[in-house]
């Protein structure tokens, strides 16, 4: 125990902080089309394993958390698999895209959360979680994240290709019955 803090809840916070940073700087990065390979390799490892860890903790039947972990997982087996295993082609970029910030929301959601719980000056503001507060806060994650995805999902394959619609040029009008020039 560490100021009484168990080993496990030491190591569930650590990596979900690393998750949420390397996660802002990859969506980021989404935006610009950039990879990050290894950034994206830590914020998916780090994130999914900050969903497992938190399986661990003690719990006493079904709660929001749980809830939030199982759906986190089921949404990061899908992000890995767009990324990996299908390499992003096609329409798993947008698959990819889309998991990866639900997944980065729901780290930001459960900071709000615990943020809102463990430091006194917001507790004082929403001390059950449920007041106007709190709310808007959460809905400002919300939309910053759906924000976010909107601006970093895929452009359709047409835009990508370079592929244009062919317009014809406009012809020039012709006077079918001009007399020729005196010179």
């Amino acid at each position: 125990m560490f100021f009484g803090v168990s080993t496990l809840q030491t190591f569930h916070v650590l990596i979900s902080i690393i998750g949420i940073v390397t996660g802002l700087v990859v969506v980021w990065g989404l935006f610009s089309s950039r990879r990050m390979s290894t950034l994206t390799a830590i914020f998916l490892a780090t994130t999914l394993l900050t969903n497992l860890t938190g399986f661990a903790f003690p719990f006493k039947g079904f709660t929001p958390a749980i809830g939030v972990g199982i759906i986190g997982t089921a949404v990061m087996a899908l992000c890995l698999a767009a990324r990996y295993l299908k390499r992003m082609e096609n329409g798993w970029r947008g698959v990819y895209v889309v998991t990866a910030v639900i997944s980065l929301y729901f780290n930001l959601f459960v900071l709000v959360v615990q943020l809102f719980l463990r430091v006194p000056a917001l507790n004082a503001y929403a001390p059950t979680g449920s007041e106007p507060p709190f709310a808007a806060v959460q809905g400002l994650v919300l939309l910053l994240c759906a924000g976010a995805g909107f601006l970093a999902f895929p452009p359709p394959a047409s835009a990508q290709t370079g592929i244009r619609l062919k317009v014809e040029p406009r012809l020039r009008r012709v006077r079918p019955f001009s007399r020729p020039s005196a010179s």
